[in-house]
């Protein structure tokens, strides 16, 4: 019986460290993974869509004309060019 209890307890020991260990993996994982994000938006801030080719792009690199996103000064020529007949 009282080695029942003592397998009990040592089960009741393991079963908590681990636990505690895995909480401690996962608040490790997640800082990590905010601190990446903070560094991607510092890099070049949120990615954009680009209207013609649907290709993302760093919002800092990408041009804005009537509301839309370009990746390039000719894909919003060509995507102006496409719009005027429609208007």
């Amino acid at each position: 019986m009282n080695l029942l209890l003592i397998r009990l307890i040592i089960f009741a020991v393991l079963f908590l460290a681990g636990l505690k260990l895995y909480r401690m993996y996962r608040e490790w994982k997640l800082d990590r993974e905010d601190a990446l994000n903070v560094e991607s938006q510092q890099e070049g801030g949120q990615m954009v869509r680009c209207a013609w080719c649907q290709v993302h792009v760093p919002e800092s690199d990408a041009l804005r004309d009537h509301g839309k996103w370009f990746c390039s000064s000719a894909h919003r020529d060509r995507f102006l060019q496409e719009q005027r007949p429609e208007e």
